[in-house]
C-alpha cells in the first residue's frame, strides 16, 4: 500500500465511511483499498482538482492519428465549390 493510503474491510468500511469520505476531500489520504474476504472489492480516491483534470486532458490523443507523409493539410478537399449559404455542393 502506497503510503497515505488505507487498506480497509467492508464491514470497517460501513461503520466509517463519511468519516473516509472527509479524510479523502480534506486530501488527508490519497486513496482507500475496500476488501472483502481479503480481496478489493473497491478503491476510492478524492477526484482530481479542476487544474489536473485539464492537464490530463491536454494532448491525450497525442499521437493516434498520424498523416501520410507530404500530406498537405491546407489543400482543397473538394473539387467543387460549396454554397456556404445552404450547404450545398453547386452542381
Amino acid at each position: 500500500m502506497p503510503a497515505n493510503g488505507l487498506t480497509i474491510s467492508v464491514s470497517e468500511f460501513k461503520a466509517k465511511c463519511l468519516g473516509l469520505f472527509e479524510k479523502l476531500a480534506a486530501r488527508k489520504v490519497k486513496r482507500v483499498v475496500v476488501v472483502k474476504r481479503g480481496r478489493p472489492v473497491a478503491i476510492l480516491t478524492p477526484p482530481m482538482s479542476r487544474q489536473d483534470e485539464a492537464g490530463a486532458i491536454f494532448g491525450c490523443m497525442q499521437g493516434r492519428v498520424t498523416a501520410p507523409k507530404g500530406y498537405d493539410f491546407t489543400a482543397p478537399v473538394l473539387d467543387e465549390s460549396l454554397d456556404a449559404a445552404t450547404g450545398k455542393l453547386h452542381g
